[in-house]
């Protein structure tokens, strides 16, 4: 038998023969992979460098939003104070005459309506207005001569708005017809 492989066994390649462009091949395959498998590598270490900074921005907002229940209410608490003050100042005081008293719960009560006009909060006071079954409570009818009918006559509790919400209606005191 004869062996037409121009190459035998025991020969090197010649340069120029197909045995070189494998090998040159193969390298370039061996070198793309290495470059590719740092490229994986430097992508996987990016990937847990943004993973890790996403959870510690998670805890982040996690503890600021806790913060910001815990302390919602300190600027309107802070407001409050002097109300607290000056009713305490007002039961201290011993042996003083009613008008002086009134005028102290007067003007205490001034100051808390102050603080809840500075967060939004307003008095519905209907005295003389037309019945709103919006913002006002009708718990009874009363004669009233020379009110129109379904007109509030008598404010038995004020209600409160915020922000233009009802927070409680008033409960008043209709005519009837």
């Amino acid at each position: 038998m004869q062996n037409n492989d121009p190459q035998s066994p025991g020969e090197t390649p010649v340069q120029g023969q197909p045995g070189e462009s494998v090998t040159a091949e193969l390298e370039n395959l061996q070198a793309r992979v290495a470059e590719l498998e740092a490229n994986n590598a430097e992508l996987r270490e990016t990937v847990l460098r943004e993973h890790a900074e996403l959870e510690n921005q998670r805890r982040r907002l996690h503890r600021d939003l806790e913060q910001a229940r815990r302390f919602a209410n300190e600027k309107l608490l802070n407001e409050l104070l002097p109300v607290y003050d000056g009713l305490e100042s007002g039961l201290a005081v011993e042996g003083g005459d009613l008008a002086s008293m009134r005028e102290g719960l007067n003007l205490t009560l001034k100051a808390l309506l102050k603080v809840g006009e500075n967060h939004g909060m307003s008095q519905v006071n209907p005295l003389g207005q037309p019945l709103d079954p919006e913002r006002h409570h009708a718990v009874s009818m009363v004669e009233a001569p020379g009110q129109q009918p379904g007109t509030v006559v008598g404010v038995l509790q004020k209600g409160y708005v915020l922000n233009d919400r009802l927070l409680r209606p008033a409960l008043v005191a209709v005519a009837k017809d």
